[in-house]
């Protein structure tokens, strides 16, 4: 969503010193890093394909995750009645969190931790992902996006602003509170809607400005929304147990 880059592609950078600098958004794809020291480094993000020293990492992350957290599997499901019982536990476990966050009012809710998203933010991305992947993604509407929500970090303000998002909009707690509970049913219906042999249609996005572009399964689209649900509800229970650090005990 936009075309300056540091780097052309094709380019060779020698000596690049990133020490103790804190890399966000930034896009690795198809990057050789050679000689690289990554001593004490930390990673998070999309991992797929990337190789360390002649190893392939992702199985061995997703491997490590599954251990410690064994409901990751059921994101994967490929049958209606799973993939029904995998929204009720991510809507669970938002559930809980929210009232965490809830109980610290406005202000912290809107307050971010080490330059990440703030819970409120987060409940905002997840009201655009849903707008991507279920409305647009599945239902074939061209420009669903709510106003408020929040697309991934680098979208420009222009790309924001033709979809229809308003990239400085700044809603209270009650709005965002009920944004996403329209998704959250919106899914719901979605999931009681679709029969069995339906997960594996392919849906062409709408030829128009927005995301996602071009050909996914059903399946896919679910896949997709169902990790972003999982992944940004683990950041957010990361940033609130620093800003509540004794809330969890609580739970």
């Amino acid at each position: 969503m936009g075309d300056e880059r540091l780097f052309q592609a094709g380019s060779r950078v020698e000596n690049l010193d990133l020490s103790d600098v804190h890399l966000h958004g930034t896009n690795f794809e198809g990057a050789r890093l050679t000689e690289t020291y990554l001593l004490g480094a930390s990673i998070t993000g999309d991992i797929e394909g990337l190789v360390v020293n002649g190893v392939e990492i992702e199985p061995l992350v997703a491997a490590e995750l599954e251990r410690r957290h064994p409901e990751l599997a059921q994101l994967r499901a490929n049958d209606l009645g799973a993939l029904k019982g995998a929204w009720a536990m991510l809507e669970g476990l938002w559930s809980d969190t929210t009232a965490r966050a809830r109980r610290l009012g406005e202000d912290r809710m809107k307050e971010r931790v080490d330059g990440e998203w703030s819970f409120l933010e987060t409940l905002r991305h997840l009201v655009f992902a849903t707008d991507c992947w279920v409305a647009r993604g599945i239902h074939g509407v061209a420009r669903p996006y709510h106003p408020k929500g929040l697309p991934w970090s680098g979208v420009t303000k222009d790309w924001a602003r033709e979809v229809g998002v308003d990239p400085d909009a700044d809603p209270t707690v009650a709005e965002v509170l009920q944004m996403r509970s329209e998704r959250q049913t919106s899914v719901s219906q979605t999931l009681d809607s679709l029969s069995g042999t339906e997960l594996q249609e392919v849906r062409t996005a709408p030829d128009d400005v927005g995301h996602p572009r071009g050909e996914h399964s059903v399946l896919h689209c679910i896949h997709v929304l169902f990790n972003e649900e999982w992944y940004h509800h683990r950041y957010a229970v990361r940033d609130l147990d620093v800003l509540d650090p004794t809330g969890a005990a609580t739970l």
